[in-house]
C-alpha cells in the first residue's frame, strides 16, 4: 500500500475548501469558536459513519463481485482527477450559504455534500482494499481517515478568518500544488504505475 498517496489523497480532500470547511469557516468567524466546534463534532460523526458504511458496502460487493474493486479504482481515480481540476479553478472568496452552526447542521451537510459522499465511497475501495480487506484493518482505516477529517475541520475552527485571507492571497498557486498532488494520487490509486511495472 502506498501510504504517502493514500495520505496525500485524505489531507488534500479533507483540508482543502469545500461546503463543510467553508462553513466551518464562517461559523467559527460569524458565530465564534464553540459553534464552530459543535457543527464539526456533527461533521466528523456523519464523516465517519459514510466510512464505515463505505467499507461495509464495498466488503459485500467484493464478495459478490470480484472485480468491483478494480472499478471502483478506476471510478476513485476519475473522481480525483476531476477533484484536482475543481481545486485548480477553486474561488475560495465564495461566501457559505448555511450559516448555522448546530451539531445537527454539520452532521446533515456531510450526507448532502458531493465532495464527501464521493471521498468517503472511493477512498476505501482505491487505497485500503487492494491490501487489506479484513473488518479490524478496516476499522483502523474508517478511525484514522475520521481523525483526518476532524483534524480538517478544527484547522479551519483555529485560523478562522486568517486561513481565508491566506488561501485568497495565495490562492492560484495553492490550488495548482494540491491539484497537482491529486492528479499524482489518482495515477497511484489507478493501478496504473503497477501495470507498467509489470
Amino acid at each position: 500500500m502506498n501510504i504517502t498517496s493514500f495520505l496525500i489523497y485524505c489531507v488534500i480532500v479533507t483540508f482543502t475548501p469545500g461546503p463543510t470547511n467553508i462553513v466551518i469557516l464562517s461559523t467559527a468567524h460569524n458565530f465564534g469558536t464553540k459553534r464552530a466546534m459543535e457543527y464539526s463534532y456533527g461533521a466528523t460523526v456523519a464523516f465517519g459513519i459514510l466510512l464505515g458504511i463505505s467499507a461495509v458496502l464495498n466488503t459485500v460487493l467484493l464478495a459478490l463481485i470480484p472485480k468491483v474493486l478494480l472499478i471502483m479504482q478506476v471510478i476513485g481515480s476519475v473522481y480525483m482527477l476531476y477533484l484536482a481540476y475543481q481545486i485548480y479553478k477553486m474561488d475560495v472568496s465564495d461566501s457559505a450559504g448555511i450559516q448555522t452552526g448546530t451539531f445537527i447542521s454539520g452532521f446533515l451537510m456531510q450526507f448532502i455534500n458531493p465532495k464527501v459522499v464521493l471521498f468517503t465511497m472511493t477512498v476505501i475501495p482505491s487505497f485500503v482494499m487492494p491490501f487489506y480487506t479484513a473488518p479490524p484493518a478496516l476499522a483502523v482505516f474508517v478511525a484514522a481517515i475520521t481523525i483526518i477529517g476532524f483534524c480538517a475541520f478544527i484547522t479551519w475552527v483555529l485560523f478562522g478568518v486568517m486561513f481565508k485571507e491566506f488561501l485568497k492571497k495565495y490562492q492560484k498557486t495553492v490550488n495548482i500544488i494540491m491539484a497537482l498532488f491529486l492528479v499524482y494520487s489518482a495515477i497511484v490509486a489507478s493501478g496504473i504505475v503497477q501495470l507498467i511495472k509489470r
